[in-house]
This record gives C-alpha cells, sequence and structure tokens, in this order.
C-alpha cells in the first residue's frame, strides 16, 4: 500500500489494483509552502474520490479532476451540501454519491469505506484574531473562496483494505466518544489546523484511538495569509511521550509512504 500526501488534507492511495483520493486539493497560490508542482489533471484516473466536507481546501480541485477522467468511472463520495457545490461546479450528478446518514458503508475492488458523522473544529478567538490581522484588507478579496464552499456535514471516512483500518479526519472537531466508536484502527490520518491548541486536540484523539500509525496532515501553509505553517513537534513529542509504540510520521509532499 502507497500513501501519498498531497499538501493539506489531501491524500492519494494505491492498493493492489486500486486508487482513491481524499480530500485532494493541490491549487495552492504561489505563496504556499512547501511548493506543490501538482496540478488537479495529474490526479486523474483514480477510482473513487472521498470528501470530508465542503470547503475549498478539500473540494475546489474535483471538477478538474474529474474532467481528467476520460472514462466517466471515477465517483466522489461527499456530503449533500458538498454534493451541490459539486453540481454547481458543473460535475454530473450522475457521479456524485451523496452520503445523507451516519455510518453508510461503501465497496469498490477490495476496499470498505464507511463514512461517520463528524464535526469541524471550532476556530478559537486567538487563531481567529491573528488571522483576520494577517489577511487585513484582502478579507473581501478572500470571501468568495469561503462563501462558495460552504463546509456542510463533516465526514470522517474510514477505509479498510489489505488487513488493515485507516481513518481519516479533514477536520478535528469530532467529540471524544466518536473515536471511541471508531476503533481499533491501524492508520490515522490527522490534520493540524484550526485551534491555538491544536497539537493538544490531536494528542487526545490519538490517546482515544490508539493507532499503530499516526500520519498528520493539514499542518502546512497551503493558502496564505488564510493559514498557517504548524510546528508538528508538540504534537510528535506528546505522543511519543504517552505511548511510545505509535509511530507518527510527518509527511513531505508527493512523497509515498510504504505501508
Amino acid at each position: 500500500m502507497e500513501i501519498r500526501w498531497l499538501g493539506t488534507a489531501g491524500f492519494d492511495i494505491k492498493t493492489q489494483d486500486s486508487r482513491f483520493l481524499i480530500d485532494p486539493y493541490v491549487s495552492r497560490n504561489p505563496a504556499a509552502e512547501p511548493v506543490q508542482h501538482l496540478v488537479p489533471a495529474d490526479l486523474a484516473g483514480a477510482d473513487r474520490i472521498f470528501i470530508s466536507h465542503g470547503h475549498f481546501d478539500h473540494l475546489m480541485d474535483v471538477p478538474k479532476i474529474l474532467a481528467g477522467d476520460t472514462e466517466k468511472s471515477c465517483r466522489v463520495f461527499c456530503s449533500a451540501r458538498a454534493g451541490s457545490t459539486l453540481e454547481k461546479l458543473g460535475v454530473d450528478k450522475d457521479r456524485v454519491y451523496r452520503v445523507n446518514q451516519d455510518n453508510i458503508e461503501v465497496r469498490f475492488s477490495h476496499v470498505k469505506a464507511r463514512a461517520f458523522f463528524s464535526r469541524h473544529i471550532r476556530f478559537d478567538l486567538p487563531l481567529a484574531a491573528a488571522t483576520l490581522a494577517r489577511i487585513h484588507l484582502r478579507f473581501f478579496r478572500l470571501l468568495p473562496l469561503f462563501t462558495r464552499y460552504p463546509c456542510g456535514q463533516v465526514l470522517s471516512w474510514q477505509f479498510c483494505l489489505e488487513g488493515r483500518t485507516i481513518q481519516h479526519f479533514g477536520s478535528a472537531g469530532a467529540a471524544p466518544v466518536q473515536p471511541k466508536t471508531l476503533a481499533p484502527v491501524d492508520i490515522l490520518l490527522f490534520p493540524l489546523q484550526g485551534h491555538t491548541d491544536i497539537c493538544k486536540i490531536a494528542a487526545e484523539q490519538v490517546r482515544y484511538l490508539a493507532p499503530n500509525i499516526v500520519i498528520v496532515h493539514h499542518h502546512d501553509n497551503f493558502y496564505p495569509p488564510v493559514s498557517q505553517d504548524i510546528d508538528t513537534k508538540r504534537f510528535v513529542e506528546q505522543v511519543n511521550r504517552e505511548n511510545p509504540r505509535i509511530r507518527v510520521i510527518v509527511p513531505r509532499i508527493n512523497v509515498p509512504i510504504t505501508i
């Protein structure tokens, strides 16, 4: 199995005869770090696309990725609100599967995917104030990025493949009670963005799920000045201190991780 981080919350996962994408967003602005050389067309050819929620940095590139699928066999699995956004952007409704209830399961090839209703993290006041200070007069120019891509219901996707369970969170707002219902998890893909104490929040989720491997994501400065780079050291050190058996991976953009 190969897991490739695409930047932000995006992943490209290859397994046996299948390939699927999670929150594939590569259209970063010129100031983003690290630099992403891929364009949406480079991601065409996946069997399925799974979306955690409708914000621009999770959904925006999906129409262009689908446009490159000449066989038109790829399907997108997302919330009803995200599905409506995709249709407004010109995606054929027959290619969009809307998840309307919790704990829905879909299968393709040897992969079993299950969607759990989750929540978006609540931005705390210090983070919101710092972000607005960075944006300043650019607020109204950037506003369409948020108004055109409403969040909708947040989904946490769980994938069972090759005898392992992968759990992806696109946002870190799930309450501790939810991770208890998801266990056991072998590989946890967890975001470090959206709160001043995000490393502490992430460590709490890891404590409940107790995965074998944690791959962090969304820690990058993907769209300045909206975003910021997150120092992952605090999170890694806390997990290592509390449970040394858990392997924490801070991925490099576009570099496959072989599991």
